[in-house]
Formats: C-alpha cells, structure tokens, sequence
C-alpha cells in the first residue's frame, strides 16, 4: 500500500523524531544563479520545485511515499487479526544549491548562509512530521482486533491508513501556514545570531 506526499517548501519548529516507523532519505539539488538577494529569489521563483498543491514553485520541497506492510493471522475459527504492521517514508528533499557565491558580497553570502540552512532544516520538519504519522499509523493497525475474517480485517486497516493520511496531510498545511506567517522573524533572529557568532569569533582571533 503505498501513498505520495509532496510537501511545499516555505522558508523552520524544531520537532522532535520519533521512535518506531522507519525512514529513507535522499536530496536532489537544483542550481541557482545571482549575485544579488533580488536575483537569488528571482531564481528561486524560476527554478525551484513546482508544487502542484500550490501551483507555484517554491525554494525547497519534500516528496514522501508512505509503504505499507500488513501480515495477518488466522485463527481456527476463521476469525483474522493483524500479525504485524510496518510503515515505511521514503523522502526526497530538493534543496537549492547557490553556483555565485564567489561573485556576490559578504552581506549577501552571510544572508544566503542563513536562508538556505532555514530551507533545508524546514524540509527536514517535514520528513519529521511524516515520521511521526507512520509511527501512528503502525501502532494504530497493530491495534486492530480480531475480525470475523480478513477481508473485513484489510477493510479495518484501509481505514486506519486513510485516516491517519488524511491528518498528516493536515499537519504538513497547518506546519507550512505558521512557517510561513514566521517566516520574516525567524530570518532576522537567526541572521541576528549568525552576526554574533561572528564577531565573537572575531574577537578571540
């Protein structure tokens, strides 16, 4: 049983992974040029993955594949029962990957530094978020008692999966809204620190 997922890419939420449920990760990168903020983001409006959801292209985007693997078991009477049940997320992150760097200013640099760790650690939250869904999805099927046969057991686990799809679905759009209303503070406060960091850095020099 298998179901896609593509996730929009705004430009952060730190969530924590769970346990259980299982996850394999790949990236792909698309090149971008400029020198300027304006061109970066001209760019990035060009090249990025266009999300069909939104319809617009984006700086970063998650596509996921949820597989399922359900065994059952039978009983004398003919009564089935979920034996076991294991989820699996394939994720593909595209992240943007900056060929100019060399021609553009400091300033320019310090800010891309910033924005491009902000997209991929918010491509990572939603690779985080499908995980924890899965973990859910697998306890929730484990869960299905026994049925007066196996069809009515694979109907019960059909439901199961489609529900907890439909919530994930819900958790990755309500994830990419509030990312996306923070998306300005965020960016000033950590730009605020990366300039910290670095004169700290360049006092013990």
């Amino acid at each position: 049983m298998k179901t896609a997922f593509l996730a929009a890419g705004f430009l952060g939420l730190a969530l924590f992974p769970a346990q259980g449920a299982s996850i394999a990760k790949s990236y792909s990168y698309f090149t971008i040029g400029g020198s300027t903020l304006e061109e970066i983001e001209n760019e990035l409006s060009v090249r990025g993955p266009q999300v069909k959801s939104t319809g617009r292209r984006h700086p970063g985007a998650t596509q996921m594949e949820f597989t399922s693997r359900i065994t059952y078991a039978t009983d004398q009477k003919g009564r089935c029962s979920v034996n076991d049940a294991k989820v699996t997320v394939r994720a593909k992150m595209i992240l943007p990957r900056w060929k100019q760097r060399g021609k553009a200013e400091r300033d320019v640099r310090l800010i891309w530094d910033t924005l491009s760790s902000d997209i991929k650690r918010h491509e990572e939250s939603h690779v985080v978020i499908a995980k924890n869904h899965a973990r859910d999805m697998e306890e929730q099927l484990k869960q299905i008692g026994r049925q007066k046969d196996c069809a009515t057991a694979q109907a019960k686990a059909q439901a199961v999966t489609s529900r907890v799809l439909a919530k994930h679905d819900a958790a990755q759009d309500r994830f990419d809204r509030i990312e996306g209303m923070n998306f300005e503070n965020r960016i000033l406060s950590l730009l605020k620190y990366r300039m910290e960091q670095i004169r700290a850095s360049q006092k013990r020099q």
